[in-house]
């Protein structure tokens, strides 16, 4: 019999490709995603990676009554994978209550209800973000929780916070957060893939969708920090790889793996990419050359940061596979795919 899993913002970006990885291994996918940064059609491309098409429920996480009422007609459910949450770091910092509404009322909405339906485990999307500017390069699991940089990355740090108390409070749960560097790229059949409604927030899409036409030039957000080419640094890894280690946090908790009933992760290559890099990663493998402009820092961004993902490594038996040039080539692939662009 399939093991039940519920995926809350199972049709964005990183949840879309974690249910295909899921669907792969054998696993029964319940997803339930209000569409406010997503599309219907994305189970569409699911069921065309996978021939499955996963079960899907419209519910806002944020409205406790509906969410009761979905849970109590599907029973056996043994864990949750909980994306749902709002996530542009520049909007949070312009919109800190709808953030802080939107991520942790949801996350304790779901928490109460695995309480009262009895599911024991959750894998909590997470991020990098929790460290702010880290004193120490490549970060790992045990460097000190900074004063968050932005309301999105301070909503991560409550909601870790709030999963090991509640995790604490009851014998039943167990939990592990996955705290993700810089995902990218898209499935490489180009069926699902990044698609944020309006200006993109992350570097990716914007690229893609400037090389497409879609926005007039690229802004790269300040090139006077303090790294070798003056643009921030991230440690950005492929969108297939980020999914497939949710999968191994997943069978940690359901096969009893776990060494306490409540775990950390870092999910990174382990190597720093700066934004100029990334655009020249982009340039190699498109063959477009890109129009870009200096423009000044963005609110709540961070200087430089990649991880030390050796304990995921370890642990969780999950390692990168795909190289930066995987990655753009594939985040191209779909934009092309999505814009009907010849080759």
């Amino acid at each position: 019999m399939k093991k039940k899993v519920l995926v809350t913002g199972g049709t964005g970006y990183i949840g879309s490709h974690t249910v295909v990885e899921l669907q792969n291994k054998g696993y029964e996918v319940i997803i339930i995603d209000n569409l406010s940064n997503s599309d219907i059609a994305v189970l569409d491309g699911i069921e065309k990676i996978t021939g499955e098409k996963p079960v899907f429920e419209q519910i806002d996480l944020a409205n406790l009554e509906r969410l009761e009422a979905f849970l109590s007609l599907n029973p056996d459910i043994e864990a949750v994978i909980h994306f749902a949450a709002y996530k542009a770091v520049g909007e949070s910092v312009e919109k800190p209550l709808v953030y802080y509404h939107n991520n942790l009322v949801s996350l304790m909405n779901v928490l109460a209800c695995m309480r009262k339906f009895s599911i024991p485990s959750m894998v909590f999307s997470s991020s990098c973000t929790v460290y702010g500017q880290p004193n120490k390069l490549p970060v790992a699991e045990d460097a000190p929780v900074q004063e968050a940089e932005s309301p999105y990355g301070n909503t991560k740090q409550i909601g870790e916070e709030i999963i090991r108390d509640t995790i604490k409070s009851c014998e039943m749960l167990k939990g592990i957060s996955l705290r993700y560097f810089n995902p990218i790229g898209a499935h490489p059949t180009a069926e699902i893939g990044e698609q944020p409604g309006g200006v993109p927030e992350n570097l990716v899409p914007f690229i893609t969708q400037a090389a497409a036409g879609i926005r007039d030039e690229l802004k790269v957000f300040g090139d006077d920090y303090n790294t070798p080419d003056g643009t921030c640094i991230r440690d950005y890894l492929h969108v297939v790889d980020l999914a497939k280690a949710h999968v191994a946090a997943l069978n940690r908790l359901t096969e009893g793996n776990n060494k306490k009933d409540y775990e950390v992760f870092n999910l990174g290559t382990g190597k720093g990419v700066s934004v100029l890099e990334a655009i020249k990663s982009f340039e190699k493998v498109s063959g477009r050359k890109l129009k870009y402009s200096i423009a000044g820092r963005r609110a709540g961004d961070i200087e430089k940061i990649w991880a030390d993902p050796s304990l995921a490594n370890r642990e969780l038996d999950w390692k990168t596979l795909s190289s930066l040039d995987d990655a753009m080539r594939s985040a191209w692939d779909w934009e092309k795919r999505i814009r009907n662009i010849e080759s």
